[in-house]
């Protein structure tokens, strides 16, 4: 019972970790395409 329990946990924090690096990826990955940014300077486009 307690080496079903262990490799429970193991499997768990390995998923969590899995979840947590695909997020970090997706959070840094630039954006392809065209930005278009409304601010006090004006209408500003930029390709990517």
């Amino acid at each position: 019972m307690n080496r079903n329990i262990l490799i429970l946990a193991i499997c768990a924090l390995a998923i969590l970790g899995a979840v947590l690096g695909y997020q970090l990826y997706e959070e840094r990955r630039q954006p392809d395409g065209v930005q278009i940014i409304v601010g006090p300077g004006g209408l500003s486009i930029e390709k990517k």
